[in-house]
């Protein structure tokens, strides 16, 4: 995956460089090691740029470029909405789920604080393939939104062969598309059968797929622990990390 990803920069480089410049202090290598290292163990730039030699913003020059670099190549571009409405569509069946990733508190407008995190959070909508676990699509929104809210002003539509899997958060979920499977909710007067009972834990283990699949994005500590960065970056990177395990599950 890493020779992937060196090979695309090298490539840009050449084309947008070709007539010469002034040089890089980092090599090609060293410049995507510096952005992964800053994505998976989010340290602040002083200390990494501190590990290669270089100012912190000859680093944050370089984190940029490469993101913007990565993110324009087919190979770590995810699928998308569309994938699902297409007449070969190959999805057999599609898990959806939401996380959230703390994010700094703000100073004015404070519409993204959650109820249950019980802080301020940036929530994303994960759509994952069952079969390879690869993320299709996803949408992001304040951490305020129900996740079923999300899903109607996302706009995602699937085809009529495709089934959908989700949690109870998803109430309503088949008014939108029939073809959806969602575990049994119990109330006051109508506690749950043992056959929904067992139902439930059918659901619940195919739908553990989807939390492995978060769980491996989310070893990216820039996606688990508070984002500290501007908001508007962060479904380009999350898009980008998701695009990455993507090609990781397939190498």
């Amino acid at each position: 995956t890493f020779s992937v990803m060196v090979e695309v920069l090298i490539r840009a480089y050449a084309v947008k460089h070709g007539r010469g410049g002034r040089s890089s202090k980092l090599s090609m290598e060293d410049m995507l090691l510096a952005t992964l290292g800053y994505l998976r163990e989010y340290r602040t730039y002083a200390r990494i740029a501190a590990d290669f030699g270089i100012s912190e913003s000859i680093l944050f020059r370089a984190v940029r470029r490469v993101e913007n670099t990565l993110i324009k190549d087919g190979r770590f571009h995810l699928p998308g909405k569309k994938a699902l409405v297409k007449s070969d569509v190959q999805y057999e069946a599609v898990l959806v789920e939401a996380t959230e990733t703390p994010c700094e508190r703000p100073k004015k407008q404070q519409k993204r604080y959650s109820g249950k995190k019980k802080r301020h959070t940036m929530k994303t909508q994960v759509l994952v393939d069952k079969k390879d676990r690869r993320i299709i699509c996803t949408a992001f929104t304040a951490g305020k939104k129900h996740d079923f809210k999300l899903f109607c002003e996302s706009k995602t539509n699937f085809a009529k062969t495709i089934g959908v899997k989700t949690d109870r958060g998803y109430f309503g979920i088949r008014s939108l598309h029939p073809n959806s499977e969602l575990p049994h909710k119990k109330s006051k007067f109508h506690p749950m059968s043992k056959q929904e009972k067992l139902e439930n834990r059918a659901v619940a283990r195919t739908r553990v797929a989807n939390e492995h699949t978060i769980g491996f994005v989310k070893r990216f500590r820039i996606l688990s622990e508070r984002y500290r960065n501007q908001r508007k970056r962060f479904g380009l990177r999350f898009n980008l990390i998701a695009a990455i395990c993507n090609l990781e599950l397939i190498c």
